[in-house]
């Protein structure tokens, strides 16, 4: 089965001024279609710029990528945005909704780039927002839903093209304790129910354990990688 992703000897180095900053410095990973996998790290340890990198949001340095069989290690910015809007799926910390678009509205949006026809789009948000459990806030606007109903108006958006692979993007740092670990059972659910693959990335153990492997960054590299032995409830 071809991986979903495979990156080797992956490196990223920014310019800063006279400053050269190496955020990848050979990163080495394999993602499996149906796995659920954390990235975890400290500031700075490279784990945002992989995410970037796998999200087909910014270009590495040197090293390969490919994305469900295709290298997409040297694509232009144009076919880069192709692959984003077909195959990729975006749950952000700030939800990214927009403010005076409805619910349902804001879930279709990434058809509408696509050119779905508006019908259609119509039955897909509402069948995504049903799997999520919040088709009754259909004709709600950001403001009036809470964060956690928010965030899983953006869960819905992300699986309307169904993505070969969803990246989340500290998820739960903008929501309590408890609306985290709903939030959390939804994306194990997504997994485990319907096979879809999942790249979290978060600082926070406990949000890790919802995973089914873990892989650790420091200073551009990975450092550790092993499955999640004891999921969270």
């Amino acid at each position: 089965m071809t991986p979903v992703v495979a990156v080797r000897d992956l490196r990223k180095v920014y310019q800063l001024g006279d400053t050269e900053v190496a955020a990848l410095r050979g990163v080495d990973l394999t993602i499996e279609p149906g796995e659920f996998i954390a990235v975890m790290g400290p500031s700075g340890s490279g784990k945002s710029t992989f995410m970037h990198i796998v999200g087909l949001l910014d270009a590495p340095t040197a090293g390969t990528y490919a994305f469900e069989g295709t290298d997409a290690s040297n694509l232009d910015a144009d076919a880069r945005a192709d692959i984003r809007s077909r195959r990729l799926g975006f749950v952000f910390q700030a939800y990214n909704l927009l403010p005076r678009t409805s619910a349902l509205e804001n879930v279709e949006l990434p058809m509408v780039y696509s050119g779905v026809p508006e019908a259609e789009r119509r039955r897909i948000a509402l069948e995504k927002m049903e799997i999520v459990g919040i088709a009754h806030l259909a004709k709600h606007h950001p403001n009036q839903m809470s964060g956690g109903q928010q965030q899983r108006v953006a869960i819905a958006r992300s699986l309307v093209n169904n993505p070969g692979l969803i990246l989340a993007d500290e998820p739960t740092g903008a929501l309590d304790t408890a609306t985290s670990l709903e939030v959390m059972r939804l994306f194990a659910r997504l997994n485990a129910e319907a096979g879809i693959t999942i790249m979290l990335v978060t600082h926070e153990p406990d949000i890790a354990a919802h995973a089914r492997r873990t892989v650790a960054f420091r200073d551009g590299l990975v450092v550790g990688d092993a499955p999640n032995r004891e999921r969270a409830a």
